[in-house]
């Protein structure tokens, strides 16, 4: 089986909106008709055949454009838990996978062949793949089936952090600087 993108979409947002009553991922993107989650679904697609959404109980709008944009959609009932809750339940709707990109919805300019990129290299023998752009390291990363198990125990709201510090990263260089940004407050839409 191939790589598989796991894009995570559970998150509240609350840097963007504390009060919870705008949905960050469902915003648009300046000079772009996409929202931002659509943005990053449609790239991670474009770069891998299969791509696991993980949403929120509560986001049925999320969740219905990402099943039409092509993802398979999961509700995470432990999103509230923080992001490796989300990760941890993405990873189980596709165990058999060779190696998993792991994507975040909030960041919809990293282009597709980045993404390509990085699971080619995992493809290729790499246990952990990250992009680097002009010297720093950025997001998406992927990862090799050796650290199914520790990805699988994580827990908290640092996602797989720890494991992309303990462990020998294959850096992909890249000449996209969408691998360093994310939409996390409303100035980050200007």
């Amino acid at each position: 089986m191939s790589i598989v993108g796991i894009l995570l979409a559970a998150g509240r947002g609350s840097r963007f909106d504390p009060a919870g009553a705008r949905n960050k991922l469902l915003q648009a993107l300046p000079n772009d008709a996409a929202s931002v989650l659509e943005a990053s679904a449609r790239r991670l697609l474009a770069a891998l055949p299969r791509v696991v959404a993980v949403v929120r109980p509560v986001d049925e709008e999320s969740a219905t454009l990402l099943r039409k944009l092509g993802c398979e959609v999961s509700v995470c009932p432990q999103a509230a838990q923080g992001m490796a809750a989300s990760l941890v339940h993405g990873l189980r709707q596709a165990p058999q996978a060779s190696g998993w990109l792991l994507a975040l919805g909030d960041m919809p300019y990293v282009q597709p062949s980045t993404m390509a990129a990085l699971a080619r290299a995992v493809e290729e023998g790499a246990d952990i793949a990250a992009p680097i752009y002009q010297g720093r390291r950025g997001n998406p990363v992927a990862f090799g089936r050796r650290h199914l198990s520790l990805l699988l125990a994580l827990e908290g709201d640092q996602g797989a952090r720890a494991i992309v510090k303990n462990f020998p990263v294959n850096e992909v260089v890249v000449e996209d600087s969408g691998i360093l940004l994310d939409i996390d407050t409303p100035s980050d839409l200007l």
